[in-house]
C-alpha cells in the first residue's frame, strides 16, 4: 500500500497530461500530450549530446556535494567542538546563511563566466550551509558527561572526535547530507539554465528559446527522475549509515 499510493498520484498525473491536451483543454502548443513527451525523450537518449549533458550535470552536482559536505563536515566539528569559535562565528553563520545563492549569480558570472567553476562556486556554497549547521547542532547534542569522560580516561583530542563526537554527529550529518543533495541539483540546473553553464539545465533553455516545446518538458522530465533518484539514492545512504541508529532500527 506503501508502494501503490505514490504510483497512483503518479499515474492521475500522467494520465491527466495524456488526456488535456488531447482533448483539447489545454493548448498543445503549450502542454503536449505525455507520449508526445516520451517519444521526445526517446530521440534524446540516441544522441550523443544528451548523455553529455547528463554527464556533466551529475559530475557537477556531485563535485560540489563532495566539496560541500567535506567543508561543512570538517567547519562544524571544529567550530562545534570549540566553544569560543562557535561564539565568535555564529553571529557570521547566521547572516550569510540566509544568503540565497541566486544572489551570487551576477558576481560568479563576472569571475567565471559561463565556466563550470560558475556552478560549483553555486552549488558549494548553498550545500555548505545545510551540512554546516546539521554538524552544529549534532556536535552540541554530545552529552557533557559522556564527553568528560572520554577526557577523564586520557582520551587524546582526536580519539574523543572519533569515539563521542562522531557517533553522535553522524544522524546529522547524514541528515545535512540528504538535503545538501537535493539542493546541490537544484543549484546545478539553475546555473546550468541561468548562466548558461554546460549540462541539462542549459539544453532545456536552448530547447525552449527555440520552440521545441516536447523536448523541453522531455528535459524537464528527465531533471524531475534525476531529483527523485538523487532523494532516494540519498535516504538509501542515510540507512545504510545508521542502520545501528535506533531512528532506522524503529522504522525497519
Amino acid at each position: 500500500m506503501r508502494v501503490l499510493a505514490p504510483l497512483g498520484g503518479v499515474a492521475i498525473l500522467v494520465a491527466a497530461a495524456e488526456i488535456l491536451p488531447r482533448a483539447g483543454l489545454v493548448d498543445d502548443r503549450f502542454l503536449p500530450p505525455f507520449s508526445t513527451t516520451v517519444a521526445a525523450l526517446g530521440r534524446q537518449t540516441v544522441e550523443g549530446d544528451f548523455w553529455l549533458a547528463l554527464g556533466q550535470t551529475l559530475g557537477g552536482w556531485a563535485l560540489g556535494l563532495a566539496i560541500a559536505m567535506i567543508a561543512g563536515v570538517v567547519a562544524g566539528v571544529l567550530i562545534g567542538s570549540v566553544p569560543i569559535l562557535r561564539k565568535v562565528t555564529a553571529s557570521t553563520i547566521e547572516f550569510l546563511r540566509p544568503i540565497p545563492s541566486v544572489a551570487l549569480i551576477p558576481l560568479v558570472v563576472l569571475i567565471y563566466g559561463s565556466r563550470i567553476q560558475s556552478a560549483l562556486v553555486l552549488v558549494v556554497y548553498a550545500a555548505f550551509w545545510q551540512v554546516l549547521v546539521q554538524v552544529l547542532y549534532g556536535v552540541a547534542d554530545i552529552d557533557p558527561v559522556v564527553r568528560d569522560t572520554a577526557r577523564s580516561f586520557r582520551f587524546t583530542r582526536w580519539g574523543v572526535v572519533r569515539n563521542v563526537v562522531w557517533p553522535t554527529a553522524l544522524p546529522y550529518v547524514m541528515t545535512g547530507f540528504r538535503l545538501a543533495a537535493a539542493v546541490a541539483l537544484i543549484l546545478e540546473i539553475t546555473a546550468e539554465l541561468i548562466v548558461g553553464v554546460p549540462g541539462l539545465g542549459r539544453s532545456i533553455g536552448v530547447a525552449q528559446s527555440s520552440g521545441a516545446v516536447p523536448d523541453t518538458y522531455a528535459l524537464v522530465l528527465v531533471v524531475g527522475l534525476i531529483g527523485v533518484a538523487v532523494n532516494v539514492g540519498a535516504r538509501a545512504v542515510e540507512r545504510g549509515t545508521l542502520r545501528w541508529h535506533t531512528s532506522v532500527r524503529s522504522e525497519a
